[in-house]
């Protein structure tokens, strides 16, 4: 490889030595082949691409006026990605990772090929998987509206002030609803995270998306990625539809994605 060095993903040289990759995979110029490139113990899935149309400043460029160039490309390098995730123990590596060579690459991975190593034992027989947890605010409201010690203790405050001052009271009531609104939906999904983390070996929370990004009139409370073990995903989905279940008449809505590549409980950089 002489020109620039696109890497998709890093595999244990062990994995790529005894499956050969998919075939008919196309490099991120669609022209490219991808191929394995072996670096000691790990292996790098790259492919190369001409230095004059792949330029840091034409990526630049691309990826902020170009915006059915980015999709086309950001999908075909997801969809690389989760390819490689079928057949190897990957740790993927970021939509527009780039080397200006093949030399640059193997320095990099050399320097950090003991934590690679490590990570891919902690990822190996895992799975990534996604919990996104949606509400029904107004449904929400009116319960919390209705139920909540706070501000049941609150009306009853108003309800002894004089007339002239409850209007005013009334509108800090408002707000104090919006506060407490918030404060169950939170608590809600920490107590369902924390319960989740049961069945896994770690959970983080990612953040949220509006609603303009989901297309959902519902918004989005949660956001969680977990790195399960493979034998306890099956109990782990039956937990989450349980709590669909449990929870969908209150105004709750869950959407669970998966297996992923651990985007998230790898990293390289």
């Amino acid at each position: 490889m002489n020109g620039l060095v696109y890497l998709y993903g890093l595999v244990p040289s062990k994995e790529a030595e005894e499956h050969a990759l998919p075939q008919g995979l196309k490099g991120f110029d669609e022209n490219s082949n991808i191929l394995g490139h072996q670096i000691g113990e790990l292996t790098a899935i790259v492919c190369e691409l001409n230095p004059e149309e792949y330029s840091e400043d034409i990526i630049k460029d691309k990826t902020s006026n170009d915006m059915e160039w980015l999709q086309e490309k950001a999908f075909h390098h997801h969809e690389t990605v989760l390819n490689l995730a079928k057949h190897y123990t990957v740790i993927p590596l970021k939509f527009c990772t780039i080397y200006k060579n093949v030399e640059s690459l193997e320095t990099t991975v050399a320097a950090n090929q003991v934590k690679m190593i490590d990570t891919l034992d902690f990822i190996t027989g895992n799975e990534e998987w996604n919990v996104k947890i949606y509400s029904d605010d107004k449904l929400l409201k009116e319960q919390v509206s209705l139920h909540n010690p706070t501000i049941e203790a609150k009306r009853e405050e108003i309800g002894q002030l004089p007339k002239g001052k409850q209007f005013f009271e009334k509108k800090k009531l408002d707000k104090l609803v919006e506060n407490e609104l918030e404060n169950e939906k939170n608590a809600v999904c920490e107590k369902v995270h924390d319960q989740l983390k049961e069945f896994t070996i770690k959970g983080n929370v990612k953040r949220t998306w509006s609603n303009d990004v989901t297309g959902k009139k519902e918004q989005m409370t949660w956001n969680g990625v977990y790195l399960i073990s493979k034998p306890e995903v099956e109990t782990f989905l039956k937990r989450v539809q349980q709590y669909e279940k449990d929870m969908k008449e209150a105004g709750w809505q869950f959407e669970v994605s998966g297996p992923w590549p651990a985007y998230h409980f790898s990293s390289f950089s």
